[in-house]
């Protein structure tokens, strides 16, 4: 390469890096939400790049003070480490990682299916995974519920009628109680997610708050709490605000995403300021993950999703 090349070139690269530091510069004025609003990995690559620590800093810039990774136990155990090394430093909050999550089999509603050693096996691998990246939470999403499908060999194998609802309430309940025995210990929390069958995750056992309500207080335990996902419990039943001060005591985790299509604040029918507005005055303190889409690609539709947030966090 000739030295008038050379030249050039590094003038572009110091350019670039001047540029990028000037946006840095100005990101980090950003003055932090007023709730603990969790991005995920991705949501942020085309203004912070592929790297993973990179996105949690620019969300730091941007004033998010907290985390959330539903993929986290498939990161190497340096990697995870890593995560929480740097959360700490910028003082955020580290929000769920998925523990263990069915959506197609009976798994925590048919004793039947040999399936308890293996949940409680992720359980206490969960413990270790929390350890590394200093979370408090972590996801379970409890199986489907108990059916026959005649045209499903899988199914059949574990044969039998089906089980009354509150059969499968009852051994439901006793496992997540020997999930809690095992968390108790560490103070950690998992949170059930009721989904709707609807739009996104037919045959769930786990769909309404009440019916997470009612679970969470029979296990009884501080290591069993409620995810409350906005967008899922608005598919599902709606009137949103008085169902969360009815599970209040229970819920430990809450989510975010418009309905429909699942995007940021502001793509659909949710009133968010007005729920967001509504979790401030009742003095909640724990994280809201960003679960959700960009309704908008590349790094004008991440700019669309930090503009929304700032929008419905003016409250």
């Amino acid at each position: 390469m000739h030295r008038r090349q050379i030249l050039t070139t590094a003038a572009l690269a110091g350019a670039a890096l001047i540029s990028t530091r000037s946006k840095m510069s100005h990101a980090a004025t950003a003055s932090k939400f007023q709730l603990h609003y969790a991005p995920h990995p991705g949501m942020f690559k085309h203004s912070a790049g592929n790297d993973v620590l990179d996105q949690i800093r620019f969300a730091a810039d941007q004033g998010f003070t907290a985390w959330e990774d539903n993929g986290l136990p498939k990161l190497e155990v340096g990697m995870q480490k890593k995560v929480g090394e740097l959360l700490e430093k910028l003082g955020m909050t580290m929000g769920v990682f998925v523990a263990y999550a069915s959506f197609d089999q009976p798994t925590f509603v048919r004793p039947d299916l040999g399936k308890q050693e293996e949940i409680l096996s992720n359980i206490k691998e969960a413990v270790e995974i929390a350890k590394r990246c200093g979370a408090k939470w972590f996801t379970v999403v409890p199986g489907s519920v108990d059916q026959q499908h005649p045209e499903t060999a899988e199914w059949n194998r574990y044969g039998g009628p089906r089980l009354a609802e509150g059969y499968q309430t009852a051994n439901a309940i006793e496992l997540l109680k020997r999930c809690s025995d095992i968390l108790e210990p560490h103070e950690l929390t998992m949170v059930l997610e009721p989904l709707n069958q609807y739009a996104n995750h037919g045959g769930v056992f786990l769909q309404r708050s009440d019916q997470a309500y009612v679970i969470c207080k029979a296990v009884d335990s501080p290591s069993c709490k409620i995810l409350f996902d906005i967008y899922h419990q608005q598919i599902t039943e709606g009137n949103l605000i008085p169902n969360i001060d009815h599970c209040w005591d229970e819920i430990g985790y809450m989510q975010a995403g418009d309905n429909p299509g699942r995007k940021e604040p502001g793509t659909g029918e949710i009133n968010y300021r007005n729920v967001f507005a509504h979790l401030h005055a009742k003095g909640f303190q724990g994280v809201i993950g960003m679960e959700h889409g960009n309704s908008q690609p590349g790094e004008a539709g991440e700019k669309a999703v930090i503009e929304a947030y700032r929008r419905a966090d003016e409250f």
